[in-house]
């Protein structure tokens, strides 16, 4: 009895992708904007004296600056604890500036809802600048693991990882987490990109929580007072 002859299909493509480099200043342009943010905000909103946290802040992005190359190809022992410690206080920052503005909102008197509206704006983008660095930070291990090719699992599922068959040497860049980082924290859930591991989740989640008190507590009092 004769069988029919089984056809081998294509090789399914190999995970990591093949190591791929990528600039470094979006981040680097991503925490500058950060701080930018947080000096225009009002000074009762900025936590301690208003100088210093954008002050340490700014020394850490320097030094990240000088220390750093300007691409990055592989793991740099100086670079990412300088970028998670630059990212942590921007977090911190952000945190506590949120947390006032509700204090303000919710014990005082106030009458200026212009303000209040340009402060919710300004903590709201500053969560997805702060949350887009997180995610390119933590993915894989980090860039620099990534850039190297020693990736660790996968925490984020993105679509373009569904069709290996097409793009097989596709890695995700800065971009695609600031996108994610928007789409997040817009929707208040994941869009097209799927959170794989717990500190993924963790991480989705934190940022989605931040910016519903953001959106629905302080701009829609800002807009009642309006």
């Amino acid at each position: 009895m004769s069988t029919a002859p089984r056809i081998a299909g294509p090789t399914r493509p190999r995970y990591p992708p093949p190591p791929r480099s990528e600039p470094h200043w979006p981040p680097l342009l991503c925490i500058a904007a950060a701080i930018l943010l947080e000096i225009l905000l009002p000074s009762r909103l900025i936590p301690g004296p208003s100088w210093l946290f954008p002050a340490l802040e700014s020394v850490m992005l320097v030094v990240l600056l000088v220390a750093s190359p300007q691409r990055v190809t592989g793991e740099h022992t100086l670079r990412r604890p300088l970028a998670l410690g630059a990212t942590a206080l921007v977090s911190i920052a952000n945190a506590i500036s949120l947390g006032l503005l509700c204090g303000n909102l919710l014990h005082h008197q106030l009458t200026q809802g212009k303000a209040l509206i340009i402060a919710g704006v300004l903590i709201w983008f500053t969560n997805v600048l702060v949350f887009s660095l997180w995610f390119w930070e933590t993915d894989r291990g980090g860039p620099g693991r990534r850039a190297a090719g020693h990736d660790g699992a996968p925490d984020f599922l993105f679509p373009q990882m569904s069709d290996t068959w097409l793009l097989p040497e596709w890695r995700p860049a800065y971009l695609d987490y600031l996108y994610v980082s928007v789409t997040n924290a817009t929707a208040f859930s994941p869009t097209d990109t799927m959170p794989l591991t717990p500190t993924a989740k963790s991480v989705m989640g934190l940022q989605s929580l931040i910016s519903l008190v953001t959106i629905l507590l302080v701009v829609s009092r800002a807009v009642g007072i309006l």
